[in-house]
């Protein structure tokens, strides 16, 4: 089962989702963004903390249904490739 990204991730609500996926950390290797709607590069700092923390599990971190505006964003920022996108 995957962890579900919510409609909106934004500063406002970052840290509180970032600890709900640790607090979920077997299903952290696969995350649906597909109701991801309203977000800012906050979304990127999440996914790439949770990656990193799986990576230290020897897990890997599978990013599923990216809307066009995250790969959009993921390739400004130069973590296109790091997060599969």
């Amino acid at each position: 089962m995957p962890f579900c990204l919510p409609q909106v991730v934004t500063q406002e609500n970052v840290l509180q989702l970032q600890q709900e996926g640790l607090s979920n950390l077997s299903e952290l290797s696969r995350v649906d963004c597909s109701a991801l709607k309203d977000f800012d590069s906050t979304v990127l700092t999440v996914l790439l903390a949770w990656q990193k923390t799986l990576q230290a599990n020897s897990q890997s971190l599978v990013v599923e249904h990216a809307p066009e505006k995250l790969k959009v964003l993921a390739g400004v920022y130069g973590v296109s490739a790091l997060l599969g996108l």
